[in-house]
């Protein structure tokens, strides 16, 4: 009985699902060269959602990032990262996070989203940092995220040029959410 009335209270909130904006979303990552001289890319294919749940006051999110579409200054910086030294775009065509369920709350105001990465095949756990955004307040537009944070290459099977390329490799993640679709009433 008790979970009966909690579903109608979780359906009477209005749990809603935002579909990130392709045409507007990217991620973009960063590695220093000889510690020094920073390589940016961008990934310009990044398609995933934000779940919220109103009844639990929470929010979920899942990003899935396109390797094969990482754009770089230069064709031949571009074909490195995509190789198997890098993020090995032939075999695993996608990457993948999966956030932990966090507060509203700190979805509005901004903080740390734990969850999971998955790149070249391995999981591992993650933290980012999220700005603050009014997402969960957004039912009727559409609203911006943005999220930041730090791996290291070598977690994920990246361990070729230890004495030229920095273990540090900075994501972020900036992401334009459409607003639920309203299903139509007969």
């Amino acid at each position: 009985m008790f979970a009966a009335a909690a579903s109608a209270r979780a359906a009477d909130k209005g749990d809603e699902t935002f579909t990130f904006d392709p045409a507007q979303s990217h991620a973009e990552f960063s590695v220093r060269v000889i510690w020094l001289i920073p390589v940016h890319g961008r990934f310009d294919s990044v398609h995933g959602t934000i779940n919220i749940d109103r009844f639990r006051g929470t929010a979920r999110v899942e990003a899935l990032i396109d390797s094969n579409e990482l754009h770089m200054r230069s064709k031949g910086d571009e074909n490195w990262a995509k190789s198997a030294e890098f993020f090995d775009a032939q075999h695993y065509p996608q990457i993948q996070f999966v956030s932990d369920a966090f507060s509203l709350e700190r979805l509005k105001k901004g903080g740390d989203v734990a969850g999971v990465l998955t790149l070249r095949g391995i999981t591992r756990p993650v933290h980012f940092e999220i700005s603050a955004s009014e997402c969960p307040e957004a039912a009727a537009r559409s609203c911006d995220a943005e999220a930041e944070g730090t791996i290291r290459r070598s977690e994920f099977g990246m361990r070729s040029r230890r004495g030229a390329l920095s273990d540090k490799v900075d994501l972020s993640f900036s992401i334009r959410v459409q607003p639920p679709q309203q299903a139509a009433t007969p």
